[in-house]
Order: C-alpha cells, then sequence, then structure tokens
C-alpha cells in the first residue's frame, strides 16, 4: 500500500495559524525545515514519518476533530463577535479557528454543541435532506394548549415560512416544561413552534442531537469532550426512519 503523503505548505496551514499564502511566505523565507533540512517547495510531498520545523517548533498534525460542549448561556456560535464570547473560546486547543460548530445555538440556549474540523462530517449532520433529530428541554411561559402534541406531529405553518414544519414530537415533563424533539434546523424552530401555539420559551437546553446525549452531571456548562469513535460514526449513520 502506497505511503499517504500531503503537500507541505498543506500541512503547513493545517498545524499551524498559516494560510496557504503565508504558508508559501514563510517556505520562500527559508523558515521551514524538513527532516533537517531548508525546504522552499510548497508542493513537495510529506508523510508521516517526515519531521517538520517552522520556527525552531516541531509541527504535528492534530488530525480531524471531533468534540461535544455543554454550551452556557451567552455564548455565540459565530467565528467572531464584537459583543459577545464565542463557543470557540472554551476550547484550550491548538488550531482551534479551524473547528466550526455543527449547527448553531441562540445566544439564549444553552446545552449540546458538537464542533469539528471535519467538513464532510459536519455536512451530513446538518444536510436537511437527513433530518437529524434534536431534542430540546423547554420551560414555558404558560401550560400549553390541549391539542399542542397533535398539532406538533401534523406540522404547523410559521409566520414567513413556504411550507409546514416537519413533524415535532412533544413529551409534557410538566405544567409548563416539556421536551420537544425535531428534524429540522429552521431559524429560531423551537421557539416559534411554541409562539404559533401561543406560548412563550422561557429558557431552552438541548439535550441531543443525532443520537449524541449530554450527560449534564459528567459534563457541566461551559465544559467539552472528545466525542468517541463509536459517536463519530453513529452522528452521520443512517437508520430506518419512521414517517416523519
Amino acid at each position: 500500500m502506497a505511503k499517504q503523503t500531503q503537500r507541505l505548505d498543506k500541512f503547513l496551514t493545517a498545524t499551524t495559524e498559516l494560510t496557504r499564502s503565508l504558508a508559501k511566505k514563510a517556505l520562500h523565507r527559508g523558515e521551514v525545515l524538513v527532516n533537517g533540512e531548508v525546504v522552499k517547495d510548497p508542493g513537495m510531498q510529506i508523510g508521516a514519518d517526515d519531521q517538520v520545523v517552522w520556527r525552531e517548533a516541531q509541527l504535528e498534525d492534530v488530525g480531524l476533530r471531533y468534540l461535544l460542549l455543554n454550551k452556557p448561556l451567552g455564548y455565540e456560535c459565530t467565528r467572531r463577535s464584537s459583543h459577545h464570547p464565542l463557543v470557540v473560546d472554551l476550547l484550550d486547543l491548538p488550531r482551534k479557528n479551524l473547528i466550526q460548530p455543527v449547527g448553531r445555538l441562540d445566544l439564549d440556549t444553552s446545552g449540546l454543541l458538537l464542533l469539528t474540523d471535519d467538513g464532510q462530517w459536519l455536512h451530513k449532520i446538518t444536510s436537511p435532506k437527513h433530518h437529524k433529530e434534536k431534542v430540546y428541554l423547554a420551560e414555558l411561559a404558560e401550560p400549553l394548549v390541549a391539542d399542542a402534541a397533535a398539532r406538533l406531529a401534523e406540522g404547523l405553518m410559521l409566520d414567513g415560512d413556504d411550507k409546514p414544519t416537519r413533524p415535532a414530537f412533544l413529551e409534557t415533563m410538566s405544567a409548563t416544561c416539556v421536551r420537544l424533539t425535531v428534524t429540522e434546523g429552521r431559524y429560531h424552530l423551537v421557539r416559534r413552534l411554541f409562539a404559533a401555539l401561543g406560548n412563550h420559551v422561557v429558557s431552552l437546553h438541548r439535550e441531543a442531537v443525532a443520537d449524541i446525549q449530554l450527560n449534564i452531571e459528567e459534563l457541566p456548562a461551559g465544559q467539552w469532550r472528545y466525542l468517541t469513535e463509536e459517536e463519530v460514526s453513529r452522528a452521520v449513520a443512517d437508520k430506518p426512519r419512521s414517517a416523519v
């Protein structure tokens, strides 16, 4: 089997803060050593056994990363913000600028947030055609109307949308606390669903995404962990679906 290799400039962008253009400039200046020798060719193929040094630091490819974060309130899932802290600020990792949230949680929503630098894996979870389940625990301002579960299961036409929502499934925990499972990712979907039922969400917490569960006792707000290999595979696995 042929040894897997990659371009040197690509390796530099994966292991440093350099962009592809800055990596080429660093190579041109003679800042990069491969196995003790200065290399200026950005297209040089390197493998796992090659030692690459830039500015006296040996570089290592960390590989693809898959994380589960218990997102606290008040954090944004965007890349940049001038007003609020970002979820990536909670990660003590190299090259965290490459890590992206798998979908988003609003500023005032807490709970499970997946993050990764694997674009294909991210797409398989967020693509509308896969209908991955997302489970939320919601505290409501008032008790729900009697036919709420039936209406959610049938789908609702929300203001500004051109088609009804996919069926959502309601579990009543108490008069004003409910668990809702949805299989699509429309803007502010959960809050809009309850607003369409004449109610208001006081607090919202996501418990699960794509068969990955959050255990708040093991992972307090603001903490994160790596997903297991089994979880990474399970999150994107196809499974028989009901008529939702």
